[in-house]
């Protein structure tokens, strides 16, 4: 980890920098996948719910 001495002897140390990189827009089947995900959490969580008042 790359440090520098300050004056009077203190040290100040300092973090790796990542890469930076420019993000990508999603293809066309990343999207329908996030589609498909989003549609299976919501069937997921609406039949949770009816389960929950059906027990209750």
């Amino acid at each position: 980890m790359p440090y520098i001495n300050e004056e009077g002897g203190r040290l100040n140390n300092f973090a790796v920098e990542p890469k930076v990189y420019t993000a990508e827009p999603p293809t066309n089947s990343q999207k329908r996948n996030y589609i498909i995900g989003g549609i299976a959490g919501i069937a997921l969580v609406g039949g949770l719910l009816v389960l929950a008042f059906t027990v209750s």
